[in-house]
């Protein structure tokens, strides 16, 4: 009779599961949210425009026989419901919170990208945030997981629901990996939430797992974490 080895976790379980740890240690409390969203929480209220490429068939599954209704594209539309339902109870800043959990995108597969992905959206939103606390928080978090050594690099870029927006990128290979995107909370996002954004700041960021888990293992190859590979059941 065969002898079957017993399984174990799996690494990509491992990342979330150490990259909550990490976050929860800092103070920061775990929200969720539905993976089948509406275009407000998704789209609007992060204030990407009608027109933005992200509400493309390209990018967005979209529900046939739900009008409005898609397969979320980031745990940021955790974010806006965590501010609502905050105003919406009388609380008030200051919060910090993560939001792991799965998104999908309409988008080409390779070794880094994939339809299904893992994002842990981080939110703080306080009096006096500065993009300086959120490098260190990220930077922090980073050498948690992957050690002291590790080199982060951040540079300028642009999304719709931050202003100013960076992205970081990890050294891999000899390569720089982009691993996420962040930056400053844009004011029309506070103010579609019902916070006053004269009176409070924050920072978010949003970086994958599967491309943390890639680093961390030396996986070369982030597909077969979703094609029922025995390997990854006998990390």
């Amino acid at each position: 009779m065969e002898e079957y080895q017993k399984g174990k976790e799996h690494p990509l379980s491992i990342i979330i599961n150490d990259t909550v740890k990490v976050f929860t240690d800092l103070g920061f409390i775990v929200a969720t949210g539905p993976e089948l969203e509406d275009e407000w929480h998704n789209f609007d209220a992060l204030n990407v425009p009608k027109d933005h490429p992200a509400r493309d068939m390209q990018d967005t599954f979209w529900i046939k026989g739900q009008p409005g209704k898609v397969l979320r594209t980031h745990t940021s539309s955790v974010q806006i419901r965590y501010m609502e339902n905050l105003v919406k109870s009388g609380g008030k800043p200051p919060f910090a919170i993560i939001a792991p959990g799965k998104c999908f995108r309409n988008e080409a597969t390779d070794a880094t990208h994939e339809m299904q992905f893992n994002q842990i959206e981080g939110l703080i939103v306080g009096e006096d945030i500065s993009l300086a606390n959120l490098k260190g928080v990220l930077s922090h978090f980073y050498k948690k997981i992957l050690g002291e050594d590790t080199n982060l690099r951040f540079r300028p870029s642009f999304f719709p629901f931050t202003e100013p927006s960076i992205e970081f990128d990890l050294k891999f290979n000899g390569k720089w990996l982009e691993m996420g995107g962040a930056g400053m909370v844009h004011p029309n996002v506070l103010k579609n939430c019902g916070l006053d954004p004269l009176k409070y700041q924050g920072f978010a960021f949003g970086p994958g797992l599967e491309r943390l888990m890639v680093l961390k293992y030396g996986i070369p190859d982030i597909r077969p974490a979703y094609q029922g590979d025995l390997r990854f059941n006998q990390f």
